[in-house]
């Protein structure tokens, strides 16, 4: 991000299987910041989408200067390709949102005004979702999983859309984290929040690119990425287990000094077993801890490759 942003607004929309949504998209997103009267920008990120995603923004830049395009080598994720329209971006407000058009457009002036009031970031809450009962039940329990993993407030009616001040993307760029989640960068970052309640519109077209799969790979990356719970977890089970050998451990004891085993060797190996299986998954828990730490620092790939920048001006 530049340190004195050239324009009011950029709207960043990552795009995977957008080619119906795209025209419409955009032409919402101009009729509504043509009524605010700001200067803006529209980054469109394809995502290696397989659709015609990536000419048809070439084919949008063409004829509209103020959409800039990147084209992606391959599929790298919604939030890498967010996270290079980010960079890109030269706004002093900044929106991100999807391109099905589930975000609708016309909430982006009522997000900028109540940004004005104060607030660097503006989330756009859905208490109503147009999504399927299947995309609703995973959203809350990937949500439920996340609060509880890595130990923070995880809203499932808040996405990706909000406004955000260009201070706030500044913090979320200078994070080093490989593995990479928006709304989590978001909620880390802190500065001062709100949110406002936002129209979510249906999926006319298609369906969410989020299968099961995917959202259960996410949620492991986000845990994995902001917490070391789970390896907490596991030293605390290490530690249950040798309470409860020392518990088996004195059962045995007992039963062996009132002569009711007879095998000889019996009670120490049961013994030893159970203890030094509580030690091992102790110790493993521990050095997972120190290598997890370790592997964050060593992993220094690019988070994503630009095969081609259309109406982009490099300024970083």
């Amino acid at each position: 991000m530049p340190k004195h942003p050239s324009k009011d607004l950029s709207i960043i929309v990552p795009v995977y299987m957008g080619e119906k949504f795209l025209e419409e998209l955009v032409g919402r997103i101009d009729r509504e910041i043509n009524k605010l009267q700001k200067t803006y920008e529209i980054i469109l990120i394809n995502d290696g989408s397989p659709d015609n995603s990536a000419e048809l923004i070439k084919s949008i830049c063409q004829q509209n200067k103020a959409v800039k395009g990147l084209l992606l080598s391959r599929n790298f994720g919604q939030h890498y390709a967010i996270h290079a329209g980010l960079k890109q971006a030269s706004g002093k407000w900044i929106t991100v949102m999807d391109c099905d058009l589930q975000n609708r457009p016309e909430e982006i002036s009522r997000l900028y005004q109540k940004a004005q009031e104060g607030y660097k970031i503006v989330l756009a809450q859905r208490l109503i979702r147009k999504d399927t009962f299947f995309k609703k039940i995973s959203s809350k329990i990937f949500y439920a999983v996340l609060s509880y993993m890595t130990d923070s407030k995880q809203d499932a009616s808040i996405g990706n859309f909000g406004m955000y001040h260009y201070q706030v993307i500044e913090a979320i760029l200078s994070m080093k984290d490989h593995l990479r989640y928006f709304p989590t960068m978001v909620q880390w970052v802190g500065f001062s929040k709100t949110k406002i309640p936002v129209a979510h519109s249906s999926r006319n077209e298609g369906k969410s690119p989020y299968t099961l799969d995917k959202l259960l790979s996410l949620a492991a990356d986000n845990i994995i990425a902001f917490s070391n719970k789970p390896l907490r977890l596991v030293v605390k089970f290490g530690l249950l287990i040798s309470l409860a050998s020392t518990l088996v451990a004195l059962y045995y004891l007992y039963k062996f000094f009132m002569g009711q085993i007879i095998v000889l060797g019996y009670a120490s190996l049961i013994i030893s077993v159970w203890f030094l299986s509580g030690i091992i998954i102790f110790t493993l828990g521990i050095s997972g801890i120190y290598i997890g730490k370790v592997f964050e620092k060593i992993k220094e790939r690019p988070l994503y490759i630009i095969d081609e920048k259309i109406n982009c001006h490099d300024h970083i």
